[in-house]
């Protein structure tokens, strides 16, 4: 037998057992091959207790980032012992990785080349980076890690990998180019290129890193709480959320955040330099293939337009484009409350219920964190918000940004489908000029049959 350890010192009783007879396929021992890749025992995880356990420092707050310190998640090499933070690099595709390595095709020694790699914009560091509580699900450092923390990597014998990269890119947007056409957006060359409508950009991609007292202290609850949801939720993938309390720092397996940005980004920190922003969560129906039943690649188009516009009178537009999809319920919840919809009357009053029947809440995007990006770019002012959710807006005002003017999506712009999304959400708090339907107007505010379809 073989046993498994979750800690170094436990004794052969102490440990999990692995009966050859319960990995025995295809008339071959999988306990011999268990013992050939790992030894006699697998360590599954380290706990605090732990003599040999000698993480690399981590200052979370901390401004000089060799003081702070990397984010060190990765067991290879000399990361069992060493590592300072929980879960995997770029969580959900950390499985593909170990997919790569286990077929072959990946080396498990491969070191990345950074060559040419470093961003095409200096980011400069700011306040907020280390102002305790404003960022928590990011690592401000994260962008830079190949060239900040190289030296500690090859001395301490551990891999440490980015967790943001920045480039930049041209957008080719239909809907961008019908308004080039229309006269509603005029190339100049910079911003919106040609009459193509083209349009050039700054992108920035963050996977995320959540330092747990902050994460904890955003929802109000202790850190032990958010621990141990996390851990049975996640059903005990990451064991070091309960053995190592020492540890502060996790990798979600979560989707993450990507931010466009249209004119000079030197601009964003300076407040007499305008801003129009979108917070936009992902949809892919509606975004990638044009669903008509929400308001979501209409809104996206808006928030780029909107954004192009600003950057060329001179100030920034900033979309910030996050991987929630579903409200963070995912597709799969998605279509299942489409379909209760549309089999029991598609009407206004109910859209939010729906939801709730099924996934027993109805929104999970914790708009808590969304504001860590606009803190990492410095942005203390929002002249134009590109949003009617009132999440959204309260979450970044209550994190010490000012807006100065909500813009909601023009009704042309709707599908006919959408209404019943759009009202309910006016109903239950989002922002408009317009009317305010009562529960009674809701009932009559209905979608599209699924007859013809």
């Amino acid at each position: 037998m073989t046993t498994i350890c979750g800690n170094t010192t436990c004794s052969h009783e102490q440990g999990l057992e692995i009966n050859e007879k319960q990995f025995d396929s295809n008339n071959t021992n999988d306990n011999d091959a268990i013992i050939d890749f790992f030894g006699d025992k697998i360590r599954l995880a380290t706990f605090t207790n732990d003599s040999d356990i000698n993480p690399i420092p981590i200052e979370w707050y901390e401004s000089d980032p060799l003081k702070r310190g990397p984010v060190v998640v990765s067991k290879y090499n000399d990361g069992m012992i060493k590592h300072n933070s929980i879960g995997a690099h770029s969580g959900p595709y950390s499985i593909y990785h170990a997919l790569s390595i286990a077929s072959k095709q990946l080396d498990i020694n491969h070191k990345p080349n950074y060559l040419n790699t470093h961003p095409p914009f200096d980011f400069p560091q700011q306040k907020q980076w280390s102002i305790p509580g404003k960022i928590v699900s990011m690592d401000p450092f994260g962008h830079l890690t190949p060239w900040l923390y190289d030296n500690i990597s090859k001395n301490e014998n551990v891999e440490i990998r980015p967790t943001m990269s920045i480039t930049k890119a041209v957008l080719s947007i239909p809907e961008i180019k019908d308004e080039v056409k229309k006269g509603n957006l005029i190339p100049d060359g910079k911003i919106v290129l040609n009459d193509e409508g083209e349009m050039a950009c700054t992108k920035i991609a963050v996977d995320p890193v959540w330092y747990l007292p902050g994460v904890a202290e955003r929802l109000n609850i202790s850190e032990i709480e958010l621990r141990k949801a996390l851990f049975q939720d996640t059903n005990g993938m990451y064991p070091e959320l309960i053995s190592r309390p020492d540890i502060k720092t996790f990798c979600p397996p979560i989707g993450g955040i990507t931010a466009y940005i249209f004119g000079d980004p030197n601009n964003l920190p300076k407040e007499d330099k305008r801003l129009a922003l979108r917070i936009h969560d992902e949809c892919s129906g509606s975004d990638v293939f044009l669903s008509d039943i929400c308001s979501c690649r209409c809104y996206l188009i808006f928030g780029l337009i909107e954004a192009a516009k600003e950057a060329q009178k001179g100030g920034n537009g900033l979309v910030c484009y996050f991987r929630k999809e579903g409200r963070c319920l995912g597709e799969v919840t998605k279509y299942l409350v489409y379909n209760a919809r549309k089999r029991s009357g598609d009407t206004a009053d109910e859209y939010f219920h729906r939801t709730e029947c099924i996934a027993g809440v109805k929104d999970a995007r914790f708009q808590e964190l969304m504001p860590d990006i606009l803190h990492w770019l410095g942005i203390t002012k929002i002249d134009r918000m590109l949003s009617m959710s009132n999440m959204k807006h309260d979450a970044i005002v209550n994190s010490g940004i000012t807006i100065d003017e909500r813009i909601e999506i023009p009704d042309y712009l709707l599908p006919a489908d959408s209404r019943v999304e759009i009202d309910a959400k006016i109903a239950a708090g989002y922002f408009t000029n317009g009317h305010v339907h009562t529960t009674e107007e809701l009932k009559k505010v209905e979608g599209r049959k699924w007859e013809g379809l």
